[in-house]
């Protein structure tokens, strides 16, 4: 069994991936008189495909434990999508770029931890890891696409990758 890294999600680290959901060090401009601050376009939809839209659903996360296996990734190649979290819930995020035969390329293969207070919206067509809360249940907000055609791919991982704790 592999082990995964786990890193801190930062808009560097993760922009072959997609986009972090943030306030912190993202930019802003008034509204409504000055009395709220507008954190504007901090992540793009995608969508692609006939009779589809954009919707905004909720889901809410088991929570789980350290030390973690993943075996599995899947990607949305119809639709960008995001997770925002309502709870303040960290999770871990787990991608990987796309490989030479269309599969996930482990040898790219990285985890990251977000804290309760960012979100990820993943590029359509990103391989990810299903949403994987820890210590905790959490609620998010999810962005992304809905109608007609196949838009979920999963595949099994070559081997099993054991994910450690922030601190390990």
């Amino acid at each position: 069994m592999a082990t995964l890294k786990l890193e801190a999600l930062t808009k560097e680290a993760f922009a072959p991936f997609g986009e972090v959901i943030e306030i912190a060090g993202s930019d802003w401009f008034p509204i409504n008189k000055g009395t709220t601050q507008r954190y504007h376009k901090l992540g793009l939809t995608d969508v692609v495909g006939e009779d589809c839209q954009v919707a905004i659903s909720m889901a809410r996360g088991d929570a789980f434990n350290f030390p973690l296996e993943v075996t599995m990734l899947e990607r949305h190649p119809l639709g960008s999508q995001a997770f925002i979290p309502c709870s303040n819930a960290p999770f871990v995020v787990v991608v990987a770029p796309n490989g030479a035969d269309d599969k996930p390329d482990e040898s790219g293969l990285r985890a990251f931890w977000v804290e309760g207070n960012q979100g990820v919206n993943y590029f359509r067509g990103t391989w990810h890891h299903p949403l994987v809360t820890i210590g905790q249940v959490g609620d998010f907000i999810v962005v992304d696409r809905v109608g007609p055609g196949h838009n979920c791919d999963e595949v099994d991982l070559k081997q099993v990758y054991q994910l450690q704790g922030k601190d390990a």
